[in-house]
């Protein structure tokens, strides 16, 4: 017998499901997530999910919908690099590690700062993962309305950057504030 289950309801009944059972979902998801990242030929899909995931995850849509604009405008802007992936991760600074010897960027550093806050990048919930995915497919593959109001720039509510004060503030959404 197969179950259907609606949007809203799938996070409720993975958390009722036992500890095996998230394990089996969790491992088919992202086998899932890495098939179709295959499919994903320069990548783009893959970083904007990624940004969407790590800088919006735990917002609700209009949060997500938000950061997945400001990196499109960004790629549109000849003041940033005119790829997803390099818009991403774009850094002002790299520095070696000490580990690997491998060039790494230097934390606060990024336009995004997951990308140099030195935790993994590996997306650990599937279900938000999955949901980064669709909206990044969406992105890439239709026309979208712009609700941030062409900004360029955005950060948390709890922060106050040095530049904020030298950008027209154009709108905010859930905990960040937009500037272009």
């Amino acid at each position: 017998m197969v179950t259907v289950i609606e949007n809203e309801d799938v996070t409720g009944r993975i958390w009722k499901m036992s500890k095996t059972a998230k394990c089996i979902v969790f491992v088919f998801l992202m086998l899932l997530c890495a098939e179709t990242v295959a499919f994903d030929e320069n990548g783009e899909r893959f970083c904007l999910a990624k940004n969407i995931y790590f800088e919006a995850g735990n917002q609700p849509k209009a949060g997500r919908i938000a950061v997945a604009q400001v990196t499109m405008n960004r790629v549109a802007d000849p003041q940033f690099p005119d790829t997803v992936c390099d818009v991403v991760y774009q850094a002002k600074e790299y520095k070696r590690s000490w580990k690997t010897g491998e060039l790494i960027p230097k934390r606060g550093m990024c336009q995004f700062s997951w990308f140099c806050d030195g935790k993994p990048d590996i997306p650990q919930d599937s279900v938000t993962w999955m949901a980064s995915l669709k909206l990044a497919d969406q992105y890439l593959s239709t026309e979208q309305i712009d609700i941030t109001d062409g900004a360029l720039w955005y950060h948390a509510d709890y922060i106050y950057p040095y530049w904020a004060d030298h950008l027209e503030e154009v709108c905010r959404i859930n905990n960040h504030i937009f500037y272009r």
